[in-house]
């Protein structure tokens, strides 16, 4: 048997594993020892490949923005500045059709701003808005339905993990994956807004509305907002104009909201080691996962998959676009059983370099960023798809009466919004890519 044989009979090897249970790290690190022992008929190389994958793999300094940007996360969390979001937006918009919702929606966006993290998106303004949206007569379904959807902002409004993690294997610059991706973030939190605004006129029993709030206390409410503005400023600012690398400001970003939740009393000891031991968790699977791809695509690499299948395309005379929307529609059925992270750690590899053979009439960093926040968008649109759906399960556990299918259906109003964002971003690369020189 060949090896790029043996390389495709092992994509349904870690399917396999990964539809048993197997945790995805675990599976790819296993096909890929085995990939490995097969092809060099003994464990010695495989042995050998593990040791320089390790130290390949995390010597990288560009990891380092990933612990940083989660501490980042928590420590906005426990400092309130979820809590601070939603008031302000509820108090500008609550009063009207759907406006708690939208409120809901705007605070993950500015959550979002100041964490790289989906899951923690969606699990701090569920514990935040999921209360208040039943409090003014929201529907379950609908309710878990916004805060799933609103949790993805996370990884598409920067700073992002996921955004990171495809910058380094990409090896583009950080900087300008998240100037890229700042428009269609904001487009992806008015396209929700229009889906909930639709939503209350097609079920107005299904939501109600709160009491309308003076313009002073608005003020008062917005102006508690403020150190979300400056972290994001901080960051996002203070990377693209040189100030510091990605990684210093991911650690500026710890440190200005560690200070901030200490101001606000609320960091002290115990919450201190909460959110240093929950990093370091979260970190560790992270990383797990990194290297069990980076073990993985180093044998698909060996079997030279990649290379056959972009030339198998290329043979193909498909036009480029084309090309581009069955590789958006393969995410979209890989997002159903995988988590984001994982996709885009086995995918980027294989679909990469069949991208930038391809002429779309721009050159190459442009396609690789276009390519990186179109791929972003549709394994985001994974997270609230089912059955796999992460942030559904996340935002359904905290609303135990909630039927899971009374969520799924009102979530689908929200992944059409996805598809129609995705489709005008493929249309018009320019919405994307106006903010890169």
């Amino acid at each position: 048997m060949s090896n790029l044989a043996i390389g495709i009979l092992s994509f349904p090897v870690l399917l396999g594993l990964i539809f048993v249970r197997v945790p995805i790290g675990l599976s790819m690190f296993v096909t890929g020892f085995g990939g490995y022992w097969i092809i060099d008929g003994s464990s010695r190389i495989p042995l050998a490949q593990l040791k320089n994958a390790a130290y390949s793999t995390f010597a990288s300094e560009a990891l380092a923005v990933v612990p940083m940007f989660l501490l980042m996360g928590y420590f906005a969390t426990i400092g309130g500045m979820s809590s601070a979001l939603f008031k302000a937006a509820a108090a500008f918009v609550g009063h009207r059709k759907g406006g708690v919702g939208i409120a809901a929606v705007a605070s993950c966006a500015g959550f979002g701003a100041i964490c790289g993290s989906s899951l923690a998106t969606a699990a701090t303004m569920g514990r935040v808005a999921l209360p208040e949206l039943k409090r003014f007569g929201y529907d379950g379904g609908i309710s878990t339905a916004l805060l799933a959807a609103g949790g993805t902002l996370g990884i598409l409004i920067p700073p992002s993990v996921v955004l990171v993690i495809y910058a380094i294997l990409a090896e583009q610059n950080i900087a300008k994956l998240f100037l890229a991706a700042f428009a269609p973030g904001i487009l992806a939190a008015i396209g929700y807004m229009i889906v909930i605004s639709i939503y209350v006129r097609l079920y107005p029993n299904r939501a109600g509305t709160a009491e309308r709030i003076n313009w002073p206390d608005r003020f008062r409410l917005l102006l508690g907002v403020w150190p979300v503005l400056v972290v994001f400023l901080a960051v996002v600012g203070g990377i693209y104009g040189g100030v510091f690398t990605p990684t210093e400001g991911a650690a500026v970003g710890a440190l200005g909201t560690g200070l901030i939740a200490l101001a606000n009393r609320g960091l002290n000891f115990r919450t201190l080691l909460e959110s240093f031991t929950s990093t370091a968790r979260s970190t560790a699977m992270i990383f797990f996962i990194v290297f069990g791809a980076a073990f993985y695509n180093g044998f698909l690499a060996r079997t030279r998959v990649p290379q056959a299948l972009s030339e198998w395309v290329l043979s193909l005379g498909l036009a480029p676009v084309m090309v581009l929307v069955l590789i958006l529609l393969i995410y979209l059925a890989l997002g159903c059983v995988m988590d984001s992270l994982s996709m885009i750690l086995l995918t980027v590899p294989i679909f990469f370099p069949m991208m930038m053979a391809l002429d779309f009439g721009m050159s190459q960093e442009h396609v690789a960023i276009w390519f990186g926040i179109l791929v972003l968008i549709v394994v985001e649109t994974g997270l609230i798809t089912p059955p796999v759906g992460m942030n559904l399960f996340i935002i359904n556990a905290m609303d135990r009466a909630t039927p899971m299918t009374s969520t799924y259906k009102a979530v689908s109003f929200f992944v059409l919004s996805d598809m129609v964002r995705v489709a005008i971003l493929v249309a018009f690369p320019a919405i994307t890519l106006f903010l890169i020189p």
